[in-house]
């Protein structure tokens, strides 16, 4: 059974490989991904993106694009496990996309909310959802500009964000006894079956996890009765690899890094690294990698590229101002750095949420555009941050469609185009991924052959 999954952007492959990721949903993008051999489908949606309205509006037409697919090709929509995937800080639309799968894809017997992103440290226990162990709440992420929330137990949460449409009260806990005794005995598993088939009227469901054999378990016990229930997923990347039982990744971190492109001479070309995550951990790991020899920083001028947008006829001065960066980046190559594009790391000010989200999409687009006239020039591109990549793959390098090489570190994934025109990977790597080192980490390791 293939497995749907949405995802709000573009990094929450970082724990499978060999799936296609399509950021085009067209009829002959849907046809081919479809028979590849992989369970998996990824549809690069975005939506982190967007305001509310436009989040509804995206979703409701990727599904629409899936269900003529599928009338078309004689293909039943209850064939197959969809699950909304987002950010396993709970940053997004979290509550909301699941409901609007349901009323486009349903009916369906209940919505589980798996969080739990093990291998980044992202662990639910007792209904409370942790980073390092840390109620995220607490954290930079639960006081996102944007997404920001009020607490950590899962049931409340989505009692918030659905604003009280969701009460906590009604919402059922799968706890990590139950797991741990399902996992232990048969009669535990014949409990969890049990649960599960009694499911109805689309309810909502949290879920523990602190191990791999959590997410395992719940798996197997949800494909046992998924003959007679159909559920929705609102999860992070983890429980993706756990219903999807894939077996280790054939290829090695060498073999990942060798994906990269040569020039004439068959020697390895220079990396590109662009960071547009204005995450507190994307700028203490921009500041640690600028401290490498081997690499030069070149800042984007945020606050003069929003004055240029104001301009009622800005194209002019927008060449101007990519002239001169793509200038600066040519005099970096000539010294045999790698460049380092990067936004000013000052967050700018806006009168409304809408004008901020459309801020960056614009600002993501110009480095997608930048780095799409150039882009010939590199071997491989470092990308960080979820929009910055989406548009860069979508824009910058017209991609239509990727495919999903591996996993050069614990969720940093590599993806690659078939595209005659550019074959370039690039190594998508989400904002509120590692440790003030990990950026520098992933440089060295995809310069390790060159």
């Amino acid at each position: 059974m293939k497995i749907i999954i949405f995802d709000d952007d573009p990094t929450g492959s970082q724990t499978v490989y060999g799936c296609p990721l399509l950021l085009n949903w067209d009829e002959k993008t849907l046809e081919k991904a479809f028979t590849k051999s992989s369970p998996l489908v990824f549809i690069l949606a975005n939506t982190r993106s967007l305001s509310s309205v436009l989040a509804v509006k995206k979703t409701r037409e990727i599904c629409s694009s899936i269900k003529k697919f599928f009338l078309r090709e004689g293909y039943s929509k209850d064939d197959y496990f969809y699950i909304s995937r987002g950010d396993s800080t709970l940053r997004g639309h979290g509550v909301l996309e699941p409901a609007i799968l349901a009323e486009e894809l349903g009916p369906f017997h209940a919505t589980f909310h798996i969080p739990a992103f093990l291998e980044g440290g992202r662990t639910t226990e007792n209904g409370i959802h942790y980073l390092n162990g840390i109620p995220v709440h607490t954290t930079d992420f639960g006081h996102d500009n944007i997404f920001g929330f009020s607490t950590s137990d899962l049931a409340h949460w989505i009692e918030e964000k659905s604003f009280g449409k969701i009460q906590a009260e009604n919402i059922l806990h799968v706890e990590i006894k139950h797991l741990d005794m399902a996992f232990n005995n048969e009669d535990g598993f014949k409990s969890l079956l049990s649960f599960l088939s009694k499911l109805e009227n689309n309810i909502s469901v949290i879920v523990d996890a602190k191990l791999p054999h959590h997410l395992e378990i719940l798996a197997r016990a949800i494909k046992v009765v998924s003959k007679e229930k159909r559920f929705l997923f609102r999860t992070a990347a983890s429980f993706i690899n756990a219903l999807s039982e894939l077996p280790s990744n054939p290829q090695d971190t060498a073999d990942l890094v060798s994906l990269k492109s040569k020039n004439n001479h068959f020697e390895y070309k220079p990396g590109l690294i662009i960071v547009g995550s204005h995450m507190k951990l994307a700028t203490d790991q921009l500041e640690v990698l600028l401290k490498d020899d081997f690499c030069e920083g070149l800042e984007i001028p945020v606050s003069k590229l929003a004055a240029i947008f104001t301009l009622e006829d800005c194209y002019e001065e927008i060449l101007v101002l990519e002239e001169i960066l793509l200038s600066k980046i040519d005099d970096i190559l000539s010294v045999k750095k790698v460049p380092v594009l990067y936004t000013t790391r000052e967050e700018m000010k806006f009168s409304s949420t809408s004008q901020r989200m459309n801020f960056g999409l614009e600002l993501a687009e110009f480095m997608a555009i930048l780095v799409g006239k150039i882009n010939n020039k590199f071997g491989y591109i470092i990308s960080k941050g979820g929009i910055t990549t989406q548009l860069l793959l979508q824009k910058g390098l017209n991609f239509t469609q990727v495919d999903l090489k591996g996993q050069i570190l614990p969720g940093l994934s590599i993806v690659k185009s078939n595209s005659k025109k550019c074959d370039l990977p690039v190594v998508t790597f989400p904002g509120n991924l590692g440790n003030e080192k990990t950026l520098l980490e992933s440089f060295r390791l995809m310069e390790s052959n060159s």
